[in-house]
């Protein structure tokens, strides 16, 4: 993904504590402090612009976010519409997702999105893709037991390969699409990626599942 740098981002990220959590680390086990209530949380991982997440906090108002995204020029517009729309169930972090353990305890977090990630086409990248193993063993940590990935790609290769690599986890498949917007599936929220790819005639797959027998 090409990023266009804006030096100003980091200072805006951190003039915003209510929606951007600058010490994730610090809370830890205690996010229904964070946002006053108990009720579940679902994380984004890779929220880009924050289309998606903002979009499902507005449609579900009994249900916390949290978006993360490792580019402060990106995420910042994710602020932005969070700020221009006075989402009060959303929060966000400008962090690296492979150290989500360190912000997460066990039974955290209920429900992991990961959208358009990065395909890494290369065999020699594979263990950087967010559904290779390690990364599936960083989300059982965080997830409680039973909990759910949704995942969305417009590439092929990448779904096909994420399917196997859910399968040879155990996780349990509940949902897929070839198709999603072909489908009857009802109440997607798409992404920015999700329609440019969309307008151009190509699939959206889509899957759900769940892990089992955790820890």
């Amino acid at each position: 993904m090409r990023v266009r740098n804006k030096p100003w981002a980091k200072d805006k990220l951190s003039s915003y504590p209510q929606y951007v959590i600058e010490n994730p680390a610090d809370h830890k086990g205690k996010w229904n402090q964070v946002f006053g209530n108990d009720n579940p949380i679902h994380i984004e991982v890779g929220t880009g612009k924050g289309r998606f997440i903002t979009e499902m906090a507005k449609a579900n108002p009994t249900i916390n976010y949290i978006g993360i995204e490792l580019f402060d020029s990106v995420i910042v517009s994710a602020l932005d519409r969070i700020i221009e729309a006075e989402i009060p169930n959303i929060k966000l972090l400008n962090v690296n997702a492979v150290n989500l353990r360190e912000y997460f305890a066990k039974s955290d977090v209920d429900r992991l999105y990961l959208n358009f990630s990065d395909p890494w086409p290369k065999k020699r990248h594979e263990k950087r893709r967010l559904t290779y193993k390690t990364f599936l063993h960083l989300y059982e940590d965080i997830l409680v037991d039973g909990g759910e990935i949704h995942f969305k790609t417009d590439n092929r290769g990448l779904f096909e390969y994420s399917l196997r690599s859910f399968s040879e986890y155990g996780l349990l498949l509940t949902f897929v699409s070839l198709d999603l917007h072909n489908s009857d599936f009802e109440g997607n929220i798409m992404t920015e990626y999700e329609e440019k790819f969309s307008l151009m005639g190509q699939p959206i797959y889509r899957s759900e599942v769940k892990f089992q027998n955790q820890k």
